[in-house]
């Protein structure tokens, strides 16, 4: 029997979503007549943190022979994508912006997409999980 492994083509598109994010200008912060673009490298702590999570999803993608480790992993990787959304929405309102309005970009659904796709192959592992030790106990 072979398992599809839509995981790896979910890890994968969640990885490239993340590089994507890493190099994308995010938001705009308009103070007076003035717009200046926030990218995600103008805060090199939030970089080091998107760049840690675009690593740890390729890595994930080569995990495939310890599902239990894989799914761990992803876990990780998804706490790390929802604290660099808050630590986003800090950056951009806390007080980088100079007392101006933001506007966010379309570029930041690529950080819910990532978000998205790794809950999506968390759940196929699961239930590929299962599926093993479904065929296990039958053995």
């Amino acid at each position: 029997m072979v398992i599809q492994r839509w995981q790896t083509v979910f890890l994968l598109i969640a990885a490239i979503m993340m590089g994507i994010f890493c190099f994308s200008t995010v938001a705009e912060i308009h103070v007076g007549e003035s717009v200046k673009g926030f990218r995600v490298a103008d805060a090199p702590v939030f970089l080091t943190v998107n760049v840690l999570i675009a690593a740890l999803l390729v890595l994930s993608i080569f995990m495939y022979r310890n599902i239990r480790r894989q799914m761990l992993m992803t876990l990780v990787v998804i706490v790390l994508v929802a604290a660099s959304m808050v630590t986003g929405g800090f950056i951009l309102y806390g007080g980088m912006n100079g007392g101006g309005s933001v506007e966010l970009l379309v570029s930041d659904l690529l950080l819910v997409g990532t978000a998205i796709f790794a809950l999506l192959a968390y759940y196929r592992m699961r239930r590929d999980h299962k599926l093993l030790t479904s065929y296990d106990r039958l053995r």
